[in-house]
């Protein structure tokens, strides 16, 4: 028995190695396809896909949009909003390949993490389709937004993601974020709080509330999309569904990972400390009703 956490830790470093293999793999293959491709990157699946980028993720960003480019299916629109004036007239060469195939590169202020989505909100008051976003610093896999699109269809009413963790709460209130526990079927729920990295898409019903509620987030949550996004769903009564049994988080682009800002949110306890600030007692009570119910009322809420 005493050779088994020794075992343990070996298997653990040599999954860890290959994971760190197979996604430098994946970036060569990617900017290799990046140089050789010609085709579109959107297509004809009724889904638009935002995404940010920021400092030096600038450099490989292009990797986790040409991921999502080689997918299964093709999104209507692909979007990548920059809030840096000099960034965006200095785009890299990979960019202005992937625009010349139909990627947006578009301006927009600096909301954090928020600018992923809400700059698209803010630019039209009618949606036709849902909105799937992912991170820049992801190698999404081919049938990544085949998934999300087929569970939007399934569920429209719903928002969707590749990884959903519960919200415990306990004693009163809500336990510590780094408690939360996995996801491990498909249930709907209010206690369900997607995980942007994996990538989420949400239902017009969601984009038409996020417009209604303009960057009030700027003053609860600035740097935690996630937290907002769970916090106005359950305000509108949407649930949200974990897409297959299993989570699912992507292998990461090597050499993106300086400044991750999960990990500071995580670190600091900042997510523990917006979440606190934001959630009511009615919004508790919310999230331990298992079903659909009507949205909260503003003024009932830690924010309004």
């Amino acid at each position: 028995m005493s050779d088994y956490p020794v075992a343990r830790s070996a298997a653990k470093r040599v999954r860890k190695a290959f994971k760190r293999i197979r996604a430098y793999g994946g970036l060569l293959n990617l900017r290799c396809r990046n140089l050789l491709v010609s085709e579109p990157v959107t297509g004809t699946a009724d889904v638009v896909v935002s995404m940010t980028s920021y400092g030096a993720r600038l450099r490989t960003v292009d990797v986790a949009l040409e991921s999502i480019a080689r997918g299964t299916v093709k999104p209507r629109r692909l979007i990548l909003w920059l809030d840096d004036t000099a960034a965006f007239e200095q785009r890299t060469p990979a960019l202005l390949r992937l625009q010349r195939r139909g990627l947006e590169t578009r301006l927009s202020r600096n909301y954090g993490p928020h600018t992923k989505y809400f700059p698209y909100v803010e630019s039209s008051a009618v949606f036709d389709f849902p909105l799937a976003t992912a991170d820049d610093d992801i190698i999404y896999p081919s049938r990544w937004l085949q998934a999300l699109v087929e569970a939007n269809q399934e569920h429209p009413d719903m928002v969707n993601g590749h990884w959903v963790r519960m919200i415990n709460v306990k004693g009163g209130g809500i336990t510590r974020y780094e408690d939360w526990t996995r996801r491990r079927d498909t249930g709907p729920g209010f206690n369900n709080f997607a995980l942007g990295v994996s990538g989420v898409i949400y239902p017009p019903e969601m984009l038409r509330e996020l417009r209604m509620r303009g960057d009030q987030f700027m003053d609860v949550c600035a740097g935690a999309d996630d937290i907002w996004l769970h916090w106005v769903a359950l305000r509108a009564g949407i649930q949200t569904r974990q897409v297959d049994d299993v989570a699912r988080h992507f292998p990461m682009i090597p050499g993106s990972q300086s400044s991750a800002l999960s990990d500071m949110n995580v670190g600091h306890n900042r997510n523990d400390q917006w979440i606190r600030a934001l959630y009511s007692p009615s919004d508790l009570m919310a999230l331990m009703t298992s079903g659909k119910t009507g949205s909260l009322k503003d003024g009932e809420g830690n924010a309004s």
